[in-house]
């Protein structure tokens, strides 16, 4: 066998009145495959998100699971039911202002000193023209 399955089970549901067919159960759950949960009672985070919603502190009612056939790997995200999702709390001045010292203090580099425009990268640790001369200081040095 290629993985494993998960064979139809006819099962109560919280977001409908009788028995739907699922998947078996994840975690207590349960399990819909792709393309099989209700999209105008059920969503993922990012779906509420895209919504303008959070799940407001309900806990999943269901896990969505996703097969991606090139890698082979199974992807699992948890379902809320949309009903019960809350609005999405609104950004305060002062969460504006801590935002853009966090990202300010991302774009400085720590060689130079200079706001470039963009975030220095991590795996450099300096931006762009800062390693361009680090680079060019090296290679002076040794064919000195």
């Amino acid at each position: 066998m290629a993985g494993k399955t998960f064979p139809w089970v006819l099962a109560p549901v919280p977001w409908a009145d009788g028995a739907q067919y699922t998947r078996g159960s994840h975690d207590g759950l349960p399990l819909l495959s792709y393309g099989c949960a209700p999209r105008d009672r059920l969503a993922t985070y990012r779906q509420l998100r895209e919504m303008g919603l959070r799940p407001g502190g309900q806990d999943p009612v269901a896990v969505l699971y996703v097969r991606h056939h090139e890698s082979g790997k199974t992807s699992f995200a948890s379902l809320y039911l949309i009903d019960l999702a809350k609005p999405v709390r609104p950004m305060t001045p002062a969460k504006w202002t801590a935002l853009a010292k966090a990202n300010l203090g991302r774009r400085i580099c720590p060689q130079c000193g200079k706001d470039h425009g963009y975030v220095i990268p991590p795996s450099l640790g300096c931006c762009f023209t800062c390693v361009m001369a680090n680079e060019t200081g090296e290679r002076e040095r040794q064919a000195a």
